[in-house]
């Protein structure tokens, strides 16, 4: 189960979402797109995310869990391949959306429909295994890209997608096979005091800290590429090697996010995850130093996906109904897609009118420091 999941997260926001980061200059090089038409589908994916996280729950409900798990991963896969081709805008725009709309089912239903079933004892540990996915996504993407791209973009997006091919094949007979009475028992009416604990006010905060974190990463997860390759002039290749750190501290980033919040608890740790984060956005408006440029990678690689075991982890110790729980999640989940998609095309438009990073980066930074600040208002919980 922690493979299947680990493939999902690796598919579904790995390669169907950050593989697009790396080829966003060579798009827009390459004439396939204008650089806003490459900007507006980038955004596309996390609209679609954001249908993909509020709509997952019913559709896995009539279908089944590990069968609209299956569909959502081949849905996926099969994005990749169909961008292979600039048929059109709307051609590609509609196969980014349905990207981000498997992507999205992805990470509401998959790591709740495995956690279930794990002991306590090994939780942090599958959890950072599952979403270690998205690292290693956006590492392959980084190191692939650089080569594929010496023979044409077509030849990428084929290449990534047979890397997708393999990895649902390999999820696919992973998944619980008691999947319609979980998804049966997750859609079922939780009592309403359990309600009144879903909406409280420290959960309501975390939800929108967690939609203002969105915002905080979404420079470093369109554009992070294209700042350094045609921003800072220093070319496609270079900007690769950039993403190629994101992509490895990603990997690192879930499994040492869960063990911190193990050992100093899911609060402490997203209070450092928001301080650290600023400083790595801040840093782009100050200085383009290499050395400096790679630290902030880094930083936001290994937070990007490590702030969402973090987020469950912080949900465990407000609620301790799993039903519930799963709610809340689904719920923090549509409030990060909202975050991250309303960030998408608001920085589009702010870097079309501007003409510049510096805004969207002192935007970004600003967000993550108000997350911050919402987190003391709410006290500790016993």
């Amino acid at each position: 189960m922690a493979i299947a999941g680990f493939c999902a997260s690796l598919v579904g926001i790995g390669l169907a979402r950050f593989a697009y980061t790396p080829l966003l200059p060579a798009i827009i090089q390459a004439d396939w797109f204008t650089a806003p038409q490459a900007s507006y589908l980038g955004a596309a994916n996390l609209i679609g995310y954001l249908l993909g996280a509020m709509a997952a729950g019913g559709f896995a409900h009539r279908r089944g869990t590990a069968t609209f798990l299956r569909l959502m991963m081949a849905t996926a896969t099969i994005s990749v391949f169909a961008c292979a081709w600039p048929v059109s805008f709307s051609w590609f725009f509609a196969w980014r959306l349905l990207a981000g709309i498997a992507g999205g089912a992805l990470m509401v239903l998959a790591a709740p429909v495995i956690l279930r079933r794990v002991e306590a004892r090994q939780t942090g540990m599958v959890t950072g295994a599952i979403f270690t996915g998205i690292g290693v996504g956006i590492a392959i993407s980084g190191t692939l890209m650089p080569l594929l791209l010496q023979y044409g973009l077509t030849a990428s997006w084929l290449g990534l997608g047979a890397v997708a091919i393999l990895l649902t094949l390999m999820a696919w007979r992973g998944w619980p096979s008691d999947d319609t009475a979980l998804a049966a028992s997750q859609a079922a009416a939780p009592s309403s005091a359990s309600l009144s604990s879903a909406r409280s006010r420290p959960v309501l905060i975390f939800s929108l800290q967690y939609g203002l974190n969105a915002v905080g990463l979404v420079p470093h997860m369109i554009f992070l590429v294209d700042f350094i390759a045609r921003s800072l002039g220093r070319g496609v290749e270079i900007g690769a090697v950039y993403w190629v750190l994101f992509g490895l501290s990603a990997m690192l980033g879930p499994i040492l996010a869960g063990l911190a919040a193990d050992r100093y608890g899911a609060r402490a740790t997203l209070r450092v995850a928001y301080v650290l984060q600023a400083f790595a956005v801040a840093a782009l408006l100050i200085t383009d130093d290499p050395v400096c440029l790679g630290v902030s990678a880094c930083i936001m690689g290994a937070l990007t996906p490590g702030v969402v075991p973090l987020a469950l982890a912080r949900l465990k110790e407000l609620l301790h109904d799993p039903v519930v729980r799963h709610r809340a999640w689904s719920g923090a989940t549509a409030t990060f897609a909202v975050g991250q998609a309303a960030a998408a095309y608001g920085f589009t438009v702010l870097l079309a009118q501007s003409g510049s990073y510096t805004p969207v980066f002192a935007v970004a930074a600003i967000s993550l420091v108000i997350a911050f600040g919402l987190d003391l208002m709410v006290r500790s919980r016993t």
